[in-house]
């Protein structure tokens, strides 16, 4: 469960399997929809079950880059995308806002009276890596890896 701070992803090619790229509105209802997007795509890319612990992951690490997506990466009227890429070992959830220069901020604990900040706690903890990425003057990518397999198989 690491975060990586990455400008430039090409250092590393991507070897992809499937890819599927859509905009949700930047509403509530936008990222409940790529949240059941994210899922559906992946029991359907690798027969996993939906009550399987990677699709429980890949659900609720979609709903919180969404949803973080349309609450402090939103201009208003403008969508997000989510870009969803079975690789060989893992599935990458990436979801790109309109708002580079508010970078996600470390996951850090909230005290426990705290009702809210937890969601990036929980991508960190669900997903096998995370991190951040800003390719131009207008967008940022917030990405996550869900691992498919179990470490020793």
């Amino acid at each position: 469960m690491t975060r990586h701070q990455l400008t430039d992803e090409t250092k590393s090619p991507l070897t992809l399997t499937h890819q599927l790229v859509l905009r949700f509105s930047g509403t509530r209802r936008g990222a409940r929809l790529a949240r059941r997007l994210a899922v559906q795509q992946l029991t359907d890319w690798t027969a996993l079950p939906y009550d399987s612990d990677p699709a429980r992951a890949v659900a609720l690490v979609a709903a919180e880059l969404a949803s973080n997506a349309i609450r402090h990466g939103s201009l208003p009227g403008r969508d997000f995308r989510l870009a969803l890429l079975l690789l060989p070992d893992c599935y990458r959830i990436e979801v790109t806002d309109t708002r580079p220069e508010r970078l996600p901020p470390p996951a850090a604990p909230q005290p426990a009276d705290e009702t809210t900040g937890r969601g990036l706690l929980l991508v960190q903890a669900y997903a096998d890596r995370w991190g951040c990425a800003v390719r131009d003057a207008y967008t940022k990518t917030v990405w996550a890896e869900v691992q498919l397999r179990a470490a020793g198989s």
